[in-house]
């Protein structure tokens, strides 16, 4: 379906309010905030959210989707949530002179896709319970993993391209993106194993588990290898898991637009289900394979929701790491301390001061604050990242009061 002209009318006009903004001299100004934390010279900690429930945010119809067309409305919706993003909850967003429009690229998943029975709370909320069927009881059943085999759907990227340079040209830049792959590969294991599974076989099934994951491992480099071959990684990032990735230390040296590497980008990893697992068995069965991944790349965010404050020392060696996930479950000055200048302390405050019957502002800012305090003891860069929000109770005005009392604790 052809875009309408009242589909490119509306797209054109949130576009220049998009283009506006960015042209606002704070965008450079917060970026170059953003360069210092991630240099590990911060002005000051940083903030920013993400992982919002967009179904719950709507005020007087600033959400509401006015296109027709499929493409438009995907457009249109990125476009909406930037300005509510800026005018509610701004934080430290920076908003760019341009809109990405991926590259249709196929062949990338390695494994099969889940089995699973969902739990569900509310029928608009795309968060769910998981309860994942086991696809991965034998040795014979690793044969499921399969090596991607990466192509470009030239003919459909080329359409799309075409389009958004239809819609926004003179208005802002379109920029063709390729993918910033991740190695979570415990998240994958999970859907295709169960929980309970996988946890028990770090114990019963050791040679299993070793195999399982050089396996997995292999299927990622060959998906990176032949993203960077083909010229489809992306281009340099201004996010990372949910963080500003803007630095001075990327691209690398040598770099083509046309060809990133994956040493020009930042890449993320996680093993969010060895929570309970010791430092030795996160070491053998996780980062012993996940080194390779790294070394490939610029600079590294790991962690996601698992505590690492217990674990520093083994994450430390990571190739190019440099922003550790501090989650709301560790404890907070044992990590300031054992991270200190050396890395970017990527504090998650728990998002669940959100979701209450009540709305507790004076916990909220007791809670950053001793956060920031923590930090500026033991002199280790902080950023707060909310995320993972699965509710604000239909109160959009939570989030925009938490993003309000951070920028006053950040800015003290």
């Amino acid at each position: 379906m052809a875009a309408s002209d009242s589909d490119k009318s509306i797209l054109r006009e949130l576009g220049t309010r998009v283009a506006e903004i960015a042209a606002l001299p704070i965008q450079q100004e917060t970026i170059n905030l953003w360069k210092a934390l991630n240099g590990l010279r911060p002005t000051r900690p940083m903030e920013l959210i993400d992982q919002i429930p967009w179904h719950e945010m709507d005020v007087d119809g600033e959400l509401a989707l006015r296109t027709e067309d499929p493409f438009c409305q995907g457009l249109e919706t990125r476009l909406r949530r930037t300005l509510y993003a800026w005018n509610h909850m701004r934080a430290d967003m920076v908003v760019d002179p341009w809109i990405d429009i991926p590259k249709k690229i196929s062949g990338t998943y390695p494994g099969m896709s889940p089995l699973e029975d969902v739990a569900v709370l509310d029928p608009a909320n795309d968060v769910v319970g998981h309860y994942y069927i086991d696809q991965l009881q034998t040795e014979e059943d690793l044969e499921k993993i399969r090596m991607p085999e990466v192509w470009l759907d030239a003919e459909a990227t080329e359409r799309a391209a075409s389009q958004a340079h239809e819609i926004f040209d003179g208005i802002l830049d379109v920029r063709m993106q390729g993918m910033h792959p991740g190695f979570a590969l415990w998240d994958r294991i999970v859907e295709w194993h169960g929980v309970e599974a996988s946890l028990v076989d770090l114990v019963d099934r050791p040679d299993f588990v070793h195999n399982l994951m050089a396996r997995l491992t292999n299927a990622y480099l060959s998906l990176l290898d032949q993203l960077e071959a083909q010229g489809l990684l992306g281009q340099p990032q201004p996010l990372i898991h949910c963080t500003g990735a803007y630095t001075d230390e990327l691209p690398a040296p040598g770099f083509d637009p046309q060809c990133p590497r994956a040493k020009d980008l930042w890449t993320m990893g996680m093993a969010q289900i060895f929570a309970s697992v010791s430092p030795a068995m996160h070491q053998t069965f996780e980062l012993d394979y996940a080194t390779r991944w790294y070394e490939r790349f610029g600079l590294v965010y790991y962690g996601c929701c698992e505590p690492l404050d217990t674990k520093l020392h083994i994450v430390r060696a990571i190739p190019n790491l440099r922003k550790i996930s501090m989650s709301p479950w560790v404890k907070v000055d044992r990590g300031a301390e054992r991270i200190g200048r050396d890395f970017v302390f990527s504090r998650k405050p728990s998002p669940a001061f959100l979701a209450g019957d009540v709305f507790h502002a004076d916990a909220v800012r007791a809670d950053l604050e001793q956060t920031r305090d923590a930090c500026a003891r033991y002199n280790a860069p902080v950023e707060f990242i909310l995320k993972d929000i699965s509710t604000v109770r239909y109160q959009p005005q939570r989030l925009w009061e938490w993003a309000d009392i951070a920028m006053d604790v950040v800015r003290r």
